[in-house]
């Protein structure tokens, strides 16, 4: 699915209709389960003790009919321990599912070699909150697609099978032959494979560079690209969250805001870490309908890697902006046992779902 180590996705998904009417809004979604979407599962960090879980309980193709209903006016159940947006993610969504999408695949560094990757494009209903379900464009079977991760100098090699009815193409941030740029469009059946080399060393995104581009990106064609430099980065729990939308009923505006795709992921399922042990963060910003977002982290400081692409860090701080496609690596321990929220400081982005948790056990 994402490299050469890396698993198949496994298994289809298991569809469940559902019509969720919310706080007498008379709103409703067509809801479809999102349990096998995911790809590979496991993790590095620690397991969750305990205590942790907080249970809170499409935009239209090329002149095609509306792809999914708004999102809930107000939240079905209860916020919480009072923190947080309560907009919970699907009932399907599990710690593994949200561990799954925040993991990058490892690779060995020191010395070149070929990697290869499928990023082919299907169309699929996914349940991206509970009972709210988009038509969703995907690369390799997610929303993000799969991390791609390769060390500076080696031959990547991406191929991108297109099983939908429309273009679509895999457009590489960083440097490469123009002929690979990914901007040509890929029609409905064909198969294209890019041959670049990752470099420079950093964190990039990828996504369909297809007209309209904001149509592309808002129904989930854009991923993760992370390039090790030679001698790799110190031992660290890695995770990589990308920040992103769903535009529901096709206004320019998202009603859901993501990390990973889901909303309402990672105030569920915190993602856990051992205390005063390093994280290392990939934040990509992929919201196209925002011009600025930002990541804040409460209760501690972060190293700040503008771009991933030094290895001196451009700053300290608790909270970094983003612009559109910009990206981040960010560094910190956590010293103290507990629980440490993250989220964009526009708070109305964060109240449409991007509210986060970070336990250090």
């Amino acid at each position: 699915m994402t490299g050469e180590d890396a698993e198949p996705a496994d298994g289809g998904e298991r569809v469940v209709s559902r019509r969720s009417v919310v706080a007498g809004a008379g709103v409703f979604a067509f809801g479809v389960g999102s349990g096998a979407l995911l790809g590979r599962r496991g993790s590095s960090v620690a397991a969750d003790p305990g205590g942790y879980d907080a249970s809170d309980g499409g935009h239209a193709g090329h002149g095609g009919s509306a792809a999914a209903a708004a999102p809930p006016v107000a939240h079905a159940g209860p916020v919480s321990m009072g923190y947080g947006h309560g907009i919970a993610p699907p009932d399907t969504f599990t710690r593994q599912d949200a561990v799954a999408l925040a993991t990058p695949p490892t690779v060995d560094v020191g010395r070149r070699r070929t990697r290869r990757y499928d990023l082919t494009v299907t169309q699929d209903a996914v349940e991206v909150a509970a009972g709210v379900t988009v038509h969703a464009w995907r690369y390799g079977g997610r929303v993000p697609g799969p991390v791609l991760r390769a060390t500076e100098g080696d031959r990547m090699v991406v191929t991108m099978a297109n099983r939908t009815e429309h273009s679509h193409n895999v457009h590489l941030h960083g440097r490469h032959d123009p002929a690979m740029d990914g901007i040509e469009p890929i029609g409905p059946g064909d198969t294209f494979t890019y041959d670049v080399i990752a470099e420079p060393f950093g964190l990039h995104p990828y996504h369909c560079h297809t007209m309209p581009l904001s149509e592309h990106l808002g129904r989930g064609l854009y991923g993760a690209f992370i390039v090790d430099p030679p001698g790799g980065r110190p031992p660290a729990h890695e995770f990589v969250l990308v920040l992103s939308g769903w535009d529901l009923d096709g206004d320019g505006t998202d009603e859901l805001v993501t990390w990973n795709g889901i909303a309402g992921a990672y105030e569920r399922h915190p993602l856990t870490v051992p205390v005063g042990e390093r994280v290392r963060l990939y934040v990509v910003n992929m919201l196209e309908n925002e011009p600025v977002a930002s990541f804040h982290l409460h209760a501690q400081t972060f190293d700040v890697f503008r771009s991933g692409t030094r290895l001196r860090p451009d700053e300290h701080t608790d909270i970094v902006g983003l612009t559109q496609a910009e990206r981040v690596v960010v560094e910190f321990t956590l010293p103290v046992r507990g629980r440490y929220m993250f989220h964009p400081h526009q708070t109305r982005l964060a109240e449409k779902g991007s509210m986060g948790w970070i336990a250090a056990v």
